[in-house]
């Protein structure tokens, strides 16, 4: 969409704001011990509480109200019986709607004390979302966000997933522009324009390039790489980009 009054300023922040804080309370409560339904139970509490309404289960039927993917697990993952470890690379992915507006954020961490690996995906994951906030501003290529990000992981020794995107966000999860892309791909040349808002998300991976589809027909994966994930949800301005997913 394309954020034009103050009350889509306004619907925007306040999701963004719920979607954030449920994040970050997750994010607390993965410890040692704890199962993934477990963080999905807190979720559906908060949002209830928040008045809001999990998007992977109000628009796609998924089944849980956020989705956790631990290890392997890059994205989309089911909440269920699974038991978190230390050191298991957990990503924890949370949107949501009220008053008809959407908000996506996503963030991968390490679990107590873990690989040196793990830890270093999801710290580059970190800069190269700092690299490719740089290049949003109304009237640049959009694509010169995946080559940010891109780089970023190529000087760390690392690479991107290809086939895992950001997208358009704001009146429904995923709308216009359909894909922000984690590399430089120059026919996606777009440009970004003033009050479009954005989920950027970028997949930074020690090895594969494309994740695969489990058999429960949600869960992407890979065969053998860490992959982290940061995501916010962003209003492109000319002062600046707003993020609403702090």
């Amino acid at each position: 969409m394309i954020a034009k009054t103050e009350e889509d300023f306004n619907g925007l922040k306040e999701i963004g704001k719920i979607v954030a804080s449920i994040r970050d309370e997750l994010v607390q409560r993965t410890t040692p011990g704890v199962t993934t339904k477990e963080l999905d139970d807190i979720a559906g509490e908060l949002f209830e509480k928040a008045g809001a309404v999990s998007a992977p289960k109000g628009e796609y039927d998924f089944p849980g109200y956020t989705c956790i993917s631990v290890n392997d697990e890059v994205a989309h993952g089911i909440p269920g019986p699974r038991v978190i470890h230390e050191g298991d690379l957990v990503n924890i992915d949370v949107s949501a709607s009220k008053n008809g507006y959407f908000a996506d954020t996503g963030i991968s961490f390490v679990v107590g004390e873990g690989e040196e690996l793990a830890i270093k995906v999801c710290n580059v994951a970190k800069q190269a979302f700092e690299a490719g906030l740089k290049k949003i501003k109304p009237g640049s290529k959009k694509s010169g966000i995946g080559k940010a990000v891109f780089q970023t992981a190529r000087e760390n020794g690392l690479t991107v997933i290809k086939n895992l995107t950001g997208h358009g966000i704001g009146r429904s999860i995923h709308e216009a522009p359909d894909h922000i892309y984690n590399y430089n791909d120059t026919w996606d040349d777009e440009l970004l324009k003033e009050g479009m808002v954005i989920a950027f998300e970028p997949f930074i991976s020690t090895l594969e390039e494309e994740v695969f589809e489990k058999e429960d027909g949600w869960t992407y994966a890979t065969e053998k790489s860490y992959v982290a994930q940061i995501e916010h949800t962003i209003i492109i301005t000319k002062n600046g980009p707003i993020i609403l997913t702090l």
